[in-house]
C-alpha cells in the first residue's frame, strides 16, 4: 500500500492518494472539503457553539458505531457513503440543541428523529457544495444506528474521517465517497 498525503491551504485539510491491487481510491479533498464546510455551516445555524475541525486521518472499510451513528448513501455521479459517528452523550447534546434546550434524558423517538433530520441537513448541504464542483449525486434516506462496536461498512476500502468538535463534543464524519463510472 502506498500513501501519498498532499496538504492544501482550504481548512488546512489533506488529500490522500492510496494505490490499491484492485485499482486506485481517491479520498481527494475536494470530495471531503464540502462535508466540513456544511458542518462549519450548518451547526451554527441549529445553536451548536463555535463549530471546529479537532483532526483528519486515515479510516479503512472497518467503522465502528461509537453509541450514535448516521450513513447516508450517495448515487448519481458519486458512490459510497458518509457516517456521522458520535458518542450517545454527544447526540443527546446536539438534539438538546436542536429542541431549544429541551432536555434528552434518552434517545427516545424525537432526539433519534433530530439526529437524523440533522445528517440529512448536513449531507444536503454538503451535496450542494459538490453540485457546485461539477458533482450532481443524490442522497438515500439516513440509516440511524444505535449502539457501541455495531459494523457500519462504507463500501469502499480508504476513507477519510474528520473530527469535529461542537461544544466540547466529537462528531467524526467518515467520508468514503468516489466519482461513478
Amino acid at each position: 500500500m502506498f500513501h501519498r498525503i498532499f496538504t492544501s491551504k482550504f481548512f488546512s485539510d489533506i488529500c490522500v492518494n492510496v494505490d490499491f491491487t484492485e485499482g486506485d481510491v481517491i479520498v481527494n479533498v475536494k470530495l471531503a472539503n464540502p462535508f466540513i464546510e456544511a458542518f462549519m455551516t450548518v451547526m451554527p445555524l441549529l445553536g451548536c457553539p463555535n463549530p471546529k475541525r479537532i483532526k483528519v486521518y486515515l479510516q479503512d472499510d472497518n467503522v465502528t458505531s461509537t453509541g450514535v451513528s448516521v450513513r447516508v448513501s450517495f448515487t448519481k455521479a458519486l458512490m459510497g457513503s458518509v457516517v456521522y459517528n458520535m458518542h450517545e452523550d454527544t447526540a443527546k447534546f446536539i438534539a438538546s440543541t436542536m429542541m431549544m434546550g429541551m432536555p434528552v434524558a434518552e434517545l427516545d423517538d424525537l432526539a433519534r428523529s433530530a439526529i437524523s433530520e440533522l445528517s440529512n441537513m448536513l449531507t444536503a448541504n454538503a451535496t450542494t457544495n459538490l453540485t457546485a464542483l461539477g458533482y450532481l449525486a443524490d442522497i438515500t434516506p439516513p440509516q440511524l444506528v444505535i449502539g457501541t462496536g455495531t459494523p457500519l461498512p462504507m463500501g469502499l476500502p480508504q476513507a477519510l474521517g474528520v473530527a469535529m468538535d461542537v461544544g466540547g463534543h466529537v462528531v467524526d464524519i467518515i467520508i468514503a465517497i468516489k466519482k461513478a463510472k
